[in-house]
């Protein structure tokens, strides 16, 4: 664009201040109407990738990985459509995720938003906060959704830490015998630990 600016400047004796001024908002309109057609064609392919996800789940459903001794959705995914491993875990987790989250896959089958923004929100979104997320979505950008998932996840694992850790804190175990020779065992332990005493 600037590059363009300069170009009429440079043309100063050839052509006068309203012509400069025509072609300069004719260059505009014919960015507003590329911009326009490549945001259609963008929401076309979030749509699109909604519909490649839903045939995904299916697939992974039927287990049809299995037909071709392979183990798994991904494996398939990585050998039939050349996506790399990783992606091809991240789009079946994706798509199982979609399953229970219909908010979700309402937007992304409409194209409203990318398949980004989808991956970030099924790392945490449940039935409760799909609504919220989606809300965030929608007017955010990915990188804002997927900082937004980053934190909860941080903060989640500090809670889970502290839990755990008072947890350990307040563990116990005495014991002592009894005058007939029985032990006498009173204790208070992470779930865990229980379960191997018992």
């Amino acid at each position: 664009m600037a590059l363009y600016w300069i170009l009429i400047q440079s043309m100063d004796g050839i052509m006068n201040g309203e012509e400069k001024l025509q072609a300069y908002r004719a260059s505009q309109e014919g960015l507003s109407q590329l911009e326009a057609e490549i945001t259609e064609l963008w929401g076309h392919i979030n749509a699109a990738g909604y519909r490649f996800l839903k045939l995904v789940a299916e697939f992974d459903r039927r287990e049809g990985y299995a037909r071709h001794g392979l183990g798994n959705t991904a494996q398939w995914l990585n050998w039939q459509c050349g996506i790399g491993a990783v992606a091809a875990r991240e789009r079946v987790r994706v798509a199982r995720a979609l399953v229970s989250l219909p908010e979700t896959r309402a937007a992304f089958e409409k194209g409203q938003i990318s398949y980004s923004k989808v991956r970030a929100m099924t790392r945490l979104a449940t039935p409760e906060n799909e609504s919220k997320l989606l809300n965030i979505a929608l007017y955010g950008t990915a990188h804002h959704i997927e900082s937004l998932v980053r934190r909860y996840r941080r903060a989640r694992r500090a809670e889970e830490a502290a839990c755990s850790e008072e947890l350990h804190r307040n563990r116990y175990l005495r014991f002592y015998y009894e005058d007939d020779g029985g032990l006498t065992i009173h204790g208070k332990l992470p779930g865990e630990l229980g379960a191997l005493v018992k």
